[in-house]
């Protein structure tokens, strides 16, 4: 692949990183006239370092929840800030809640090894 393919397919990961590499592969035939495979597609960006990544998705906040949420902070708002170093904020923890990805619905995005 010459180098203003390269620049092309960059752009196009960049431009939306959730795009397989079937609809990659056409885009790059649309709009460039470059020939490209799927598996092409897949080659070049991992020699590029981009990597296909399960994009993770947080639960939305219930209202029930934020309630809850909002009364212990409003009952510790006086809190020392050693007393509030004391505690383990959850935000802070990554958590598995499902063992087998297909169930989950995950989205794919593409990203760079130091990204």
């Amino acid at each position: 692949m010459t180098g203003r393919g390269q620049r092309m397919l960059k752009r196009t990961v960049r431009r939306s990183r959730q795009l397989s590499a079937e609809s990659i592969a056409k885009d790059l035939q649309t709009w460039c006239g470059l020939q490209m495979s799927p598996t092409t597609v897949c080659r070049e960006l991992h020699g590029m370092g981009f990597h296909g990544r399960a994009a993770a998705s947080k639960p939305s906040i219930t209202k029930c929840n934020a309630k809850r949420r909002m009364l212990w902070c409003k009952a510790r708002r006086h809190w020392t800030l050693e007393q509030g170093r004391r505690v383990l904020w959850s935000d802070q923890s990554h958590f598995c809640l499902a063992i087998r990805w297909t169930c989950l619905g995950l989205v794919v995005t593409r990203r760079t090894e130091l990204a």
